[in-house]
């Protein structure tokens, strides 16, 4: 349980699983989704993700440098779980 609670513990990595649960999602994307968060520490935590092996990153090499994000396998597994974990957040705020 310890390691799972590592890999998607973070302020904001739950919240991009489930941004990228909806589809493939580009960095500025994901930015306008999560204005509040910092490049620094967006990045950090995609890079987190990825070495986790729950975030796909591609690159493209083309100008100016376009890369991807999207969800693993290992990921998607988690969706549901992060769904009524969202759900269950909503709830709260009535």
């Amino acid at each position: 349980m310890l390691r799972a609670i590592n890999m998607i513990g973070g302020r904001w990595k739950p919240i991009l699983l489930h941004i990228l649960a909806d589809g493939t999602q580009r960095f500025g994307e994901l930015r306008k989704k999560i204005p509040v968060v910092t490049q620094k520490m967006l990045t950090q935590q995609l890079r987190e993700l990825e070495a986790d092996g729950l975030v796909d990153r591609k690159v493209y090499a083309v100008v100016p440098p376009r890369v991807e994000y999207s969800l693993t396998n290992r990921a998607r597994e988690l969706t549901p779980i992060l769904n009524q974990l969202y759900d269950w957040g909503a709830s709260l705020a009535l």
